[in-house]
């Protein structure tokens, strides 16, 4: 079986370091990261793994130039989804399973779109993870969850790539309403996100502020009020679960936008931002404190 994955940054990195234990997988992983990857292999620094050297079979530095493949798994931001897959298309054939884990709402429908195929596997990632500054793959915490499934009929696709991330050791898990998992986990990132990226502050910083906790729990009450107008089928006892997670979460834990906009690069605050106010618009939904730290995101 022809394995790759495409992104090499935490939730790539996470998934090919798992992967390559088992099978033979190609990572796509440009520049120095992919000559340091092809060299000495990847370390892997894992709370729930351990840390090990993994050695994919092969590591190629251009999208382009990547084989076809039975199983893709997408793993980059949302902004440079369109590129990747005008990139993939001599990668994909009839039969290629696709397997977007990204942030947001639409990949899976972007995907579909953009490459013509219904073999998407729609998915998410419950994951604090990141790459060091010497590409190393750190692991943070319990945190490491996939769940797939699919807004179409091929529920066989998402239960092949079940199997074969559990056969990795990855806890993973098929849905039958993928929809609404993805949207409990738009609906917490459209707190953790927003707000360690707005105040530039370690989860532990904004739990020891009355107001930014009581903030947070505000972003979540107005996503998921989002959700409820969208009738997606969310229930009370989802959004406490969610809200008690921001009590648990390790002290230093940050965010990916918090850590991009550090970074200066370029961020993902329209997923988790702008695509929020506009469906908030659209359903007649009042979101001011999502839409005040947007208007401050939106700049960077």
């Amino acid at each position: 079986m022809d394995i790759a994955v495409v992104g090499s940054g935490g939730v790539g990195g996470f998934i090919a370091c798992m992967l390559a234990q088992k099978y033979d997988i190609t990572l796509v992983a440009r520049g120095e990261k992919g000559d340091k990857y092809q060299k000495e292999g990847i370390k892997f620094i894992s709370d729930i793994y351990g840390t090990k050297i993994v050695k994919p079979k092969n590591i190629v530095k251009d999208i382009s130039k990547l084989t076809t493949q039975d199983i893709i798994f997408i793993c980059v931001k949302n902004y440079s989804l369109e590129e990747v897959c005008l990139q993939l298309k001599n990668s994909v054939r009839e039969n290629t399973v696709i397997v977007p884990v990204m942030n947001g709402i639409e990949p899976g429908n972007t995907v579909r779109r953009l490459l013509g195929s219904e073999r998407v596997v729609d998915s998410l990632i419950y994951l604090i993870g990141f790459l060091t500054e010497d590409y190393d793959v750190r692991q943070l915490d319990d945190v490491a969850d996939i769940y797939l499934g699919s807004y179409k009929e091929n529920k066989e696709d998402a239960k092949i790539v079940c199997d074969i991330l559990k056969s990795c050791g990855i806890r993973c898990e098929y849905s039958d309403n993928i929809e609404k998992e993805i949207w409990k986990k738009y609906i917490l990132n459209c707190a953790y996100n927003v707000e360690t990226a707005y105040y530039d502050n370690t989860i532990g910083q904004l739990r020891d502020d009355e107001n930014k906790t009581k903030e947070y729990l505000t972003l979540i009450d107005e996503a998921y009020s989002v959700a409820k107008a969208k009738n997606i089928n969310i229930r009370e006892d989802d959004i406490s679960y969610i809200k008690n997670k921001f009590f648990e979460y390790d002290y230093n834990a940050t965010s990916s936008l918090q850590r991009d906009i550090r970074a200066g690069k370029k961020c993902e605050s329209d997923i988790f931002g702008k695509y929020l106010v506009e469906q908030a618009d659209n359903v007649g939904v009042d979101v001011p404190v999502s839409r005040k730290m947007y208007e401050k995101l939106k700049n960077y």
